[in-house]
């Protein structure tokens, strides 16, 4: 009778392992479905291509609540846009992103130097429009407060090189680095001029947080399918235009057939080609020190050298939210890319 008492107690003891077993089993399936809805389609050696946008949250709904306050020289309705390169260029590439989404930084990082080479050449104004969806989807409030301090280099007509350090240097998407001021102070520094007393105020009480909200809504509002959303001249051109793959080489060939015939635009940058010799000398560490042309003519130089502890845009390669180094970036948007329409 005893044997048979310690047989059963046995039994229930396993039963019961067994089924905390299965409960660890689905909580484990449960938080890798949660991360996988996160991001949406496949960037080439598993880089992720869109963020779905999904409801945004944290720190975003409580400090952005205030007055809009328009970055100097923002442009669009609403002034939500920060127009850079000649003003009157044949061509615009609006360019939506975030800060924190790993394939918008696969993107900067592969296309930086075409983008401000065609801009130097007057034949394209590009407009970025910032959103903060990774804020929502993996919360913190990294995407909002590296919005705002770009905001806040745009004030003081430097965008376009902090906008660039802050892609060459951007951390793993789950590390929300960007929520740190002393982060977004550390990368100033590599902006020659920025990194001064009214930066790091308009940084800390987030002049423009309520702007980068506005900005935000307006990509909600516009039924977007993801982050980085590409348009030239209003087409959709990422990860494709029509039957041809996004690449540098193609984006100068479609600027060239869209501005046959048309003048190029005489507002140029100042230095735009030294600041795509300067992004071009950050992916070899040179540390060396260039300009790169706002859309107001001032300089923005930036110090080309990444931060020794980035995830993203260090001498190997853009990496991937996966890890993947070392792959050229070219092949990144290949036809697996394609941007699922998840909402």
């Amino acid at each position: 009778m005893n044997e048979k008492n310690s047989a059963g107690n046995r039994s229930a003891r396993e039963r019961l392992q067994q089924e905390r077993e299965r409960e660890k089993a689905r909580e484990k399936r449960r938080r890798l479905l949660l991360v996988a809805s996160a991001v949406v389609g496949v960037l080439g050696l598993a880089a992720v291509v869109g963020v779905i946008a999904a409801n945004t949250g944290g720190k975003g709904e409580e400090s952005g609540k205030g007055p809009v306050t328009a970055p100097s020289g923002a442009t669009g309705e609403d002034q939500l846009v920060i127009p850079t390169g000649a003003a009157d260029a044949p061509s615009t590439l609006t360019v939506w992103e975030d800060f924190r989404c790993p394939a918008c930084a696969m993107f900067e990082n592969t296309f930086r130097d075409t983008i401000h080479e065609l801009e130097a050449a007057g034949q394209l104004r590009t407009e970025y429009r910032l959103a903060t969806i990774i804020d929502g989807n993996m919360g913190g409030s990294g995407s909002l407060d590296a919005a705002n301090a770009a905001a806040c280099a745009q004030d003081a007509g430097k965008f376009t090189a902090y906008h660039d350090v802050l892609y060459m240097n951007q951390p793993e998407e789950t590390d929300d680095a960007f929520a740190k001021d002393e982060k977004l102070f550390e990368l100033a520094r590599k902006v020659p001029g920025l990194d001064t007393p009214a930066f790091r105020s308009c940084v800390a009480d987030g002049t423009h947080n309520s702007w980068v909200n506005a900005s935000n809504e307006a990509f909600r509002a516009g039924d977007f399918r993801g982050t980085p959303t590409i348009l030239l001249n209003g087409e959709s051109i990422f990860p494709t235009k029509g039957n041809e793959q996004i690449s540098p080489a193609n984006l100068k060939k479609w600027v060239a057939e869209a501005n046959k015939g048309k003048k190029p635009g005489t507002a140029t940058p100042t230095s735009a080609s030294s600041a795509s010799a300067s992004a071009s000398a950050s992916a070899s560490g040179s540390g060396s020190t260039s300009d790169s042309g706002s859309g107001t003519g001032t300089d923005s130089g930036a110090e080309s050298g990444t931060d020794s502890g980035s995830d993203a845009g260090s001498e190997a390669g853009p990496a991937s939210p996966s890890g993947v180094r070392g792959a050229d970036p070219q092949d990144a948007f290949g036809p697996a890319s394609g941007l699922d329409a998840a909402r």
